[in-house]
């Protein structure tokens, strides 16, 4: 299962939403869709589900076009929109029923919602009207809907958006355990939860793709320097710490503790270990500091100069 979307354009009027964008994402695959306010993920994944048609180029899901077979890609596609669109007088078990209605037979529903309810934790919620719902346990029921007629590919826009930290790590849990067998496209505003998510990243901004790459290798992209913090057992004078081969810059954290950095592409570590036998001097804690994903978000979008 793989969604393949390629030079894909939508316009609205003059304003061009999307301009040649182009990737593919196959199954076992959690990817994150980021992009600043306005980027055009949103309309990506609208593109993807047939909820809206492109004005350039073609996508399809395990081979079917989203255009001239979008009933076949709306059987394999599960979506949550961001703004989650519910039925607020209907009570939770009776409005997953209801949407199980659409794809399955009568006798599978029963069951198929009862996996649901325990999947997305909803057992306690599940005779309450969803009008009555937190924003947590709404977004609970949306995840369930989007999932109910097990999909192949997860579309989801904003899936945690309003969930208590608890409920993150839950949800968290369960997305990174269906991309196993799915494909799963998400979109966040989360930082944080990229990381402890998805596999790859996909940047977009200002409607073309900045950035594609395993979310490992982009926190490279930008890094100019590699950053070092070690703490002695007394204190060091910073300019002497400037003499280990490949420091280019050392200062002080106080508490013997000290910040070095150093060109891209050399790792002093073992330099600062005989630096410090030839000194006399004990290292107590040495750790390498990695770019932070916000920090490459911010680089490529614009955010940051």
């Amino acid at each position: 299962m793989s969604v393949k979307v390629s030079h894909i354009t939508k316009l609205y009027g003059e304003q061009k939403a999307l301009d040649q964008v182009s990737f593919e994402v196959g199954a076992g695959q959690v990817v994150g869709f980021l992009g600043p306010n306005g980027a055009g993920k949103s309309t990506m994944m609208k593109i993807i589900c047939c909820y809206i048609p492109q004005s350039e180029g073609l996508v399809t899901v395990n081979g079917f076009d989203t255009v001239e077979q979008s009933m076949e890609v709306r059987r394999l596609v599960g979506y949550l929109p961001e703004h989650n669109p519910l039925y607020l007088d209907m009570y939770v078990k009776e409005y997953l029923s209801f949407i199980a209605g659409l794809h399955l037979k009568n006798a599978e529903i029963p069951k198929r919602v009862s996996e649901m309810v325990e999947m997305t934790g909803l057992q306690l919620e599940q005779k309450k009207k969803i009008g009555a719902l937190s924003k947590g346990y709404r977004q609970r029921v949306g995840l369930a809907q989007a999932m109910i007629h097990n999909p192949k590919v997860l579309i989801l826009d904003e899936p945690t958006s309003g969930l208590d930290p608890n409920q993150l790590v839950d949800i968290r849990n369960l997305i990174k355990s269906l991309g196993k067998e799915k494909t799963v496209i998400l979109s966040t505003h989360i930082m944080q939860e990229v990381e402890a998510i998805c596999d790859r990243v996909i940047i977009i901004n200002r409607g073309r793709i900045v950035a594609d790459e395993k979310t490992s290798v982009i926190q490279q992209r930008t890094k100019s320097e590699n950053v070092l913090e070690v703490e002695f057992d007394t204190a060091v004078d910073p300019t002497l710490i400037k003499t280990v081969k490949g420091v280019s810059r050392a200062e002080s954290l106080g508490a013997n503790k000290y910040r070095l950095y150093c060109p891209a592409g050399t790792d002093p570590r073992g330099d600062l270990f005989e630096f410090a036998v030839r000194n006399k001097i004990k290292v107590l804690e040495l750790q390498k500091s990695e770019s932070t994903l916000e920090e490459v978000f911010q680089s490529l979008t614009g955010g940051k100069k």
